[in-house]
């Protein structure tokens, strides 16, 4: 079953999910079992309380502790003529009516129905997961594109000529080999960009590289072409030797990514489905 077909039945879920949140003076939400049990098509809370504690069960196997999650407190109910009693509830929070639900009596419609509607809701935050990551891979690209642009320019003002060299030098240093070596090494085929292919972490480490160079070259007021390549191929160095102090990965290790152009015409598409603003 698709999301599309889940729909109807999620979005009443959702409703009377929402319906049921408190929030603390903190501003931070949660649920009340009692509340829950309700929605869950549970008439007993004995038998709604043996959900509970399979739920708590499956917090505690996952490594979480049961009690961040399923707080005991004490619920007021009238009895009438003006008097109350305190009865055993819990305050959960998302998660734990997760749990809840994934724990529940899968025979009962409203427990299938939470089941979809936490599936949906994980799917969409696994795909927003995903588009983050893509719009901050397509972001750095684009930086370094016209970072790369404007080192050019420092470059050419230090009188280099041959920009294939004096670029190697930079991927030498960082690298600890040419860019024909690094496609090589990462499977890229030479007619694709190295960066087109690169994620946010390799990105990061050549735009810090690409700046550095820069403002090194017009800060010492670098003169030569071959002096403008010792200076690139020692910045990329330094960045190289940062990377390893601090424990990260060299660049050559991490693995090439999809294709950002791909990535970018995907996105494209998507864009174009989302609703329009009225003019």
């Amino acid at each position: 079953m698709t999301d599309d077909e889940l729909l109807p039945e999620v979005g009443n879920v959702k409703d009377s999910f929402d319906a049921i949140k408190r929030m603390t003076k903190t501003g931070i939400e949660y649920w009340h079992a009692r509340d829950l049990q309700n929605i869950l098509g549970y008439a007993r809370w004995e038998t709604f309380e043996d959900a509970i504690k399979r739920a708590r069960q499956a917090c505690e196997s996952a490594g979480v502790e049961p009690r961040h999650h399923f707080a005991d407190v004490t619920k007021k109910v009238s009895l009438g003529s003006r008097a109350e009693r305190g009865v055993r509830d819990y305050a959960l929070t998302r998660n734990a009516a997760y749990l809840i639900a994934m724990n529940g009596d899968p025979s009962k419609p409203e427990i299938a129905a939470a089941q979809a509607y936490f599936a949906v809701q994980t799917r969409r935050q696994e795909q927003a997961d995903t588009l983050s990551e893509t719009e901050a891979r397509i972001e750095l690209r684009d930086r370094l594109r016209e970072d790369v642009k404007e080192l050019g320019h420092a470059a050419k003002d230090a009188g280099v000529e041959r920009f294939g060299l004096f670029h190697d030098a930079g991927y030498r240093g960082l690298y600890g080999m040419g860019l024909s070596q690094i496609k090589a090494r990462k499977s890229i085929p030479q007619n694709e960009e190295l960066f087109d292919r690169a994620g946010r972490a390799e990105l990061a480490a050549n735009d810090f590289r690409i700046t550095q160079t820069e403002e090194k070259l017009r800060r010492d007021k670098i003169k030569g072409e071959q002096s403008a390549m010792r200076t690139h191929q020692a910045v990329g160095q330094e960045v190289r030797q940062t990377i390893e102090k601090i424990g990260g990965i060299t660049p050559e290790h991490l693995p090439a990514e999809p294709s950002i152009k791909k990535l970018v015409s995907a996105k494209r598409k998507q864009d174009k489905k989302l609703p329009q603003p009225n003019p």
